[in-house]
């Protein structure tokens, strides 16, 4: 399955989720493979906390490299939060909340994030399992997704 007809057939289900292909696209070949898919899926409707840490992190480490950096935390704090008209430069404020996250989360104080030290930070707030962007779907997209989905298996081959 190619980017084009995966996202065609997700839109309801990822309208708020900006990179969750790289989340699916585990050998990272630029395609969503049949065995990919369906353990992307199985996370996305039915994970557990630990499999959606592990998702959630995977894509918010945009480098690969097991680590979520200061540049990585800005980049997806500057692209998900609404911009508001002020006086003083807005990517002061997303520094300062990197800063903030960081001394929240950066448990053995290195300054980027582990898995280990985002999974610590989840486990005593799930509220920050999103930390950086939504890259889950609400529970209404997911809905509407297992219902066009499971509705008619036909109408799923023809997408």
């Amino acid at each position: 399955m190619n980017r084009k007809k995966l996202q065609k057939l997700t839109d309801s289900l990822t309208k708020n989720c900006k990179h969750f292909f790289r989340g699916f696209d585990k050998d990272n070949d630029g395609c969503i493979s049949v065995t990919e898919w369906v353990y992307g899926l199985s996370v996305f409707l039915r994970g557990t906390l630990e499999e959606k840490m592990k998702y959630c992190f995977e894509v918010f480490d945009l480098n690969g490299d097991s680590f979520i950096s200061k540049e990585e935390m800005f980049h997806m704090l500057k692209n998900s939060l609404l911009k508001q008209p002020s006086e003083e430069d807005p990517d002061e404020g997303i520094k300062d909340l990197v800063e903030i996250t960081l001394k929240k989360m950066d448990h053995d104080h290195d300054g980027k994030l582990s898995f280990a030290d985002y999974e610590q930070a989840v486990r005593e707030e799930t509220l920050l399992l999103e930390a950086f962007g939504p890259c889950l779907p609400d529970p209404k997209s997911q809905s509407e997704f297992e219902a066009q989905v499971f509705k008619d298996p036909n109408e799923f081959n023809e997408v």
